[in-house]
């Protein structure tokens, strides 16, 4: 499996870099891919919501009318939910959203991101480059190049290119994040999906 590799201007270089079939080119695992997603975005959650339940409504415990002869139903507290201001029957409690996955299934649906995108043709090979400092202009001419532009694009890039990364935050839909970064939601909400020669070999070298 290859695909074509380009340089930080977008051009063609025509050469090709092969991919490793067993990470780029599985047969995706769909269910795989929703847990993954559903635990990366249920970890980013608080958790901290919280309303008050009867017992913890500030107010008078004293019974508000008589029990019997009213001709209305009995009540015994103005907490109670039922009137304005009461407490909150089954109220949100603080809670964890994260669920626990297995290693393998979280390398399954990583592969099984990465194949997907290589077989819609929405992956890119870019050959390794660095800049001697941040700079945005630059970058930017890369990202017209590609004809990204208006499309969420996602650079992959080891932890060593601090400037490039730094040159494409101020860009627009552009993102970069490192390879102990990537995860599967990352992968399938980027339209474009660009990887740097040593990011890819990076990637093999975790998921093989």
């Amino acid at each position: 499996m290859e695909a074509i590799l380009i340089d930080k201007t977008g051009k063609d270089l025509g050469k090709k870099v092969k991919l490793n079939k067993s990470v780029f080119g599985i047969e995706p695992n769909e269910h795989a891919m929703y847990l993954d997603v559903k635990g990366t975005l249920g970890a980013r959650r608080q958790g901290t919501h919280q309303s008050k339940e009867r017992g913890e409504v500030v107010g008078s415990t004293r019974k508000i009318k008589r029990q019997k002869g009213t001709g209305t139903a009995r009540a015994g507290s103005i907490k109670n939910p039922l009137f304005r201001g009461g407490g909150r029957v089954f109220g949100p409690r603080p809670r964890l959203y994260d669920i626990k996955l297995n290693k393998k299934v979280k390398v399954l649906a990583r592969k099984s991101a990465l194949s997907t995108k290589a077989a819609a043709n929405r992956m890119a090979v870019i050959e390794d480059f660095s800049y001697e400092k941040p700079s945005t202009k630059t970058f930017q001419a890369l990202v017209d190049n590609l004809s990204i532009e208006g499309k969420k694009a996602t650079f992959v890039m080891t932890d060593a290119d601090k400037n490039v990364m730094l040159s494409a935050r101020n860009i627009p839909n552009a993102k970069t994040i490192s390879v102990n970064e990537l995860n599967t939601y990352e992968i399938m909400k980027a339209d474009k999906l660009i990887l740097s020669e040593a990011s890819v070999k990076a990637i093999e070298g975790i998921l093989s």
